[in-house]
């Protein structure tokens, strides 16, 4: 049986928030990493290097550009995430966060259907293997605070002030909640 290595890809491209690690699988992207990021797997868990010009690299490495253009149309690619049950319906629970709001940790457990579940969400959000596609940087703490963020609260902040400036003007965050 092959090594889950052995049957992923990797692209390097760059972007705002530094180099950023694309992964794919032949169903979708697996991951999204930054450099130094906390819960990064190790190099060798990436597979080969393929060109940054491989369809599923191309296509997202577009879309990122647009994101990071301040494009708030979104995302649209195949995504092949890899965790516990508990961890991929937190990650689900994050696909539904509006461009350019935020929610704390205690809201995404109960949307999830697991109110009291917030410290249990908060690990599964850290353990998020697709930053920004996955918007794990729209998750704040129960006052609305900026708190931890795999990639570091220095790109946490760049990513919702960027949002925030692209957002539509009819959208606002929910009330009581800083972005």
């Amino acid at each position: 049986m092959a090594s889950a290595a052995a049957t992923r890809a990797h692209a390097l491209i760059d972007s705002p928030v530094g180099p950023l690690t694309l992964v794919a699988s032949a169903t979708g992207l697996t991951g999204l990493y930054m450099e130094d990021q906390r819960h990064r797997p190790p190099q060798e868990a990436f597979g080969d290097r393929a060109p940054a010009t491989t369809p599923v690299f191309a296509t997202a490495a577009e879309q990122l550009t647009a994101y990071f253009a301040g494009a708030p149309a979104g995302f649209d690619l195949p995504l092949d995430l890899h965790g516990t049950p508990f961890q991929r319906r937190v990650w689900a629970g994050l696909l539904t966060i509006p461009y350019g709001e935020t929610i704390t940790y205690g809201h995404l457990a109960e949307e999830i259907g697991s109110p009291g579940a917030s410290r249990a969400v908060g690990l599964a959000n850290g353990k998020n293997p697709i930053g920004i596609i996955v918007p794990c940087h729209r998750v704040v703490g129960s006052a609305g605070s900026l708190t931890g963020y795999g990639g570091g609260l220095d790109r946490k902040r760049f990513l919702l002030a960027l949002e925030r400036r692209s957002r539509p003007t009819d959208a606002s965050p929910p009330p009581g909640l800083l972005f």
